[in-house]
């Protein structure tokens, strides 16, 4: 499942295994208790622990257990070299600007997950990105704390309010949604599959919104970076160094160079999938 586009939305969405586990423990809980009601404590307690794995897949980000999780690029972009930085919960007046300053000095192409409500108060600075040379891609329309709380609906009105939003300013259509955290439900992926859009996790993140030390935020996304490589960062809700400077701008220079010596080539996503159609048989 991993760095595969989503099909047609006209297709079939196909069950992972844990999902035709859960309906398997579910019917047989239920016939359990007909044939065999004094045993339903046992019954319960098989539906109590599918669900603590249910939701424990949810909360682990990188998890492919509940469906499609694009965690590394296409194997052709990593035989590239490419990698991506990704740059989440934009757009922000004050740190995105000094973001795309520091990647054209570097050359450097990025992807943008942005959210849709910010879009809409700032939708000149996502035509910048879009203007440098950046992909603007799908981080739900509020960025909700209880997004892995939804069900299907809710899920629907948070992408494709989004989807419309960023279309709409950026003039291209997302092909990538990543959820608010990472976090998530078993409803997720079968509302993605039928919009088209493909999962998209990370390798390896800063964890930049709350770590205030900009060396460790670095170490975390270089300690064994390779070509193929997702890196997460935020131009949103960043946390601040001890000067008070946005941490993605204490980082990002350091990280571009390292990139540079390594000779990884940092690429926007519906590049590293391009690249990949373009030369294939």
């Amino acid at each position: 499942m991993n760095a595969v586009l989503s099909p047609a939305h006209t297709t079939r969405w196909p069950w992972p295994p844990l999902l035709w586990a859960t309906a398997f423990v579910h019917a047989a809980a239920v016939a359990a208790l007909i044939a065999m009601p004094a045993q339903w404590p046992w019954a319960l307690a098989a539906l109590i622990v599918n669900h603590a794995v249910l939701t424990a897949v949810g909360l682990w980000p990188r998890s492919t257990a509940l469906g499609e999780n694009l965690l590394r690029l296409p194997a052709a972009a990593a035989a590239r070299r490419e990698v991506a930085l990704t740059i989440d919960d934009g757009p922000d007046p004050e740190v995105t600007p000094a973001v795309l300053d520091l990647l054209d000095a570097a050359s450097a192409r990025a992807t943008f997950f942005c959210i849709g409500e910010r879009a809409a108060r700032h939708p000149d600075l996502v035509r910048e990105i879009v203007r440098r040379g950046h992909s603007v891609q799908n981080h739900s329309h509020a960025h909700r704390h209880n997004f892995s709380l939804l069900g299907p609906r809710g899920f629907a009105r948070e992408i494709v309010a989004a989807q419309q939003m960023l279309r709409d300013v950026a003039g291209e259509e997302p092909r990538f949604f990543r959820a608010p955290a990472g976090l998530r439900n078993p409803f997720l992926a079968p509302v993605l599959h039928r919009l088209g859009l493909t999962l998209a996790s990370w390798t390896r993140r800063g964890f930049d919104t709350r770590e205030p030390d900009p060396q460790r935020v670095l170490r975390r996304l270089t300690r064994g970076l390779a070509a193929g490589d997702i890196l997460l960062l935020h131009d949103g809700h960043c946390a601040r160094d001890a000067q008070g400077r946005p941490v993605v701008l204490a980082v990002l220079p350091a990280l571009l160079a390292e990139l540079r010596r390594l000779r990884l080539v940092p690429v926007t996503l519906p590049q590293s999938f391009s690249a990949a159609r373009s030369t294939a048989p």
